[in-house]
């Protein structure tokens, strides 16, 4: 995932100013601020998994979002070793990296664990990124003579770049471990589905979505396209939200206004399986960014947009949410994470869901 600072300085198409109205919205966490980090994948999943314990009868929680990426470093560090370096390495990843951690450690509070160190109150991971970079290409280059002093290193740097994970922790007036804290929020990886839409694999199978984030190599459900905004407007009406991995690199996404469209076409026949196919092959869409969509939303003409709750904090777009018309989403999306109760009855009895 790009990081804000790259991401807000384009010059996007000039576009006039639209009013929207709610449709639905569902019930969510604040707005948050990821900073200078390509941290999104975890702030995109975090607000979901937060809709999500709202949505289970819990009180509202502010859950952290530096506990998944400090795990996730870890992880990635060792598969880009174990790889001889022929695989990405960086801050980026993807949705089912938090039920990643979810499964084998769980989750924990804000409270609990911020991410920030040295008094910090605000995100910068150039320093630390460009660090742990250099520690595994160290790795590779000097091979298996030097052992495993490497792993000491990397922990050392994010443990003062982060700070060390917690083991157990205090939470209104409870003790928890982190994997305590899940099970009592009741959040569980198998609760959830990563769908996507490609015709370069069958329809109706899991396949290993080619894109540099998914470095752990985890595999997607393919639908037909017409599937996966049915399965997303179901979730929206239902009281359901989504974890959403889209391309925005366009023009016609433009992040201070909080709009993102497809040119001058608002018409969905206008995108089709294979023009969507088309623009993943040629590198038209790209996985760029996570956001987590809260609601549905039309504009003065009766078209339809997804209310993308962002991480760059409220000042920017239509405080913190991105519109992205229903062509932009049926277009750009790369994948997204929803419950397996979400999906339309038809469709999850077709998956065996």
């Amino acid at each position: 995932m790009k990081r804000l600072s790259l991401l807000l300085f384009f010059v996007p198409t000039v576009l006039c100013a639209q009013t929207f109205t709610v449709v639905k919205d569902n019930a969510h966490g604040e707005i948050e601020n990821q900073c200078i980090t390509g941290t999104c994948w975890s702030f995109a999943t975090v607000s979901f998994l937060e809709s999500e314990i709202i949505r289970k009868g819990h009180e509202a929680v502010d859950l952290s979002e530096m506990f998944n990426a400090r795990y996730i470093y870890s992880k990635k560090a060792d598969s880009y070793v174990r790889f001889q370096g022929k695989q990405q390495f960086g801050p980026g990843g993807l949705s089912h990296d938090v039920l990643q951690v979810i499964d084998e450690v769980g989750m924990v509070p804000e409270s609990a664990y911020s991410g920030f160190v040295d008094g910090a109150t605000t995100y910068n991971h150039n320093e630390l990124d460009s660090q742990l970079e250099m520690i595994v290409k160290g790795a590779v280059e000097k091979g298996a003579k030097e052992g495993y002093m490497w792993k000491k290193e990397l922990e050392a740097a994010l443990d003062a770049g982060i700070g060390p994970l917690p083991i157990a922790f205090e939470y209104k007036g409870k003790k928890y471990t982190p994997a305590s804290f899940r099970d009592e929020m009741k959040i569980y990886s198998n609760e959830y589905v990563c769908l996507t839409s490609f015709t370069h694999h069958p329809f109706d199978k899991a396949f290993v979505l080619e894109v540099p984030d998914n470095w752990s190599k985890k595999a997607y459900l393919n639908v037909p396209l017409d599937d996966l905004k049915a399965i997303v407007d179901n979730a929206i009406i239902n009281g359901f939200t989504v974890a959403w991995d889209a391309d925005v690199s366009e023009d016609t996404f433009d992040a201070r206004k909080g709009v993102a469209y497809m040119g001058k076409l608002q018409d969905e026949t206008a995108v089709t399986q294979a023009s969507r196919q088309l623009g993943f092959d040629t590198y038209a869409t790209t996985d760029d960014h996570l956001m987590h969509i809260t609601g549905i939303a039309k504009d003065e003409k009766g078209n339809s947009y997804y209310m993308a709750k962002n991480s760059w904090g409220s000042a920017i777009g239509q405080k913190g949410y991105i519109y992205a018309s229903a062509p932009y989403f049926l277009a750009k999306t790369i994948c997204i994470v929803v419950s397996r109760e979400a999906l339309p009855a038809e469709i999850k009895k077709r998956l065996g869901l």
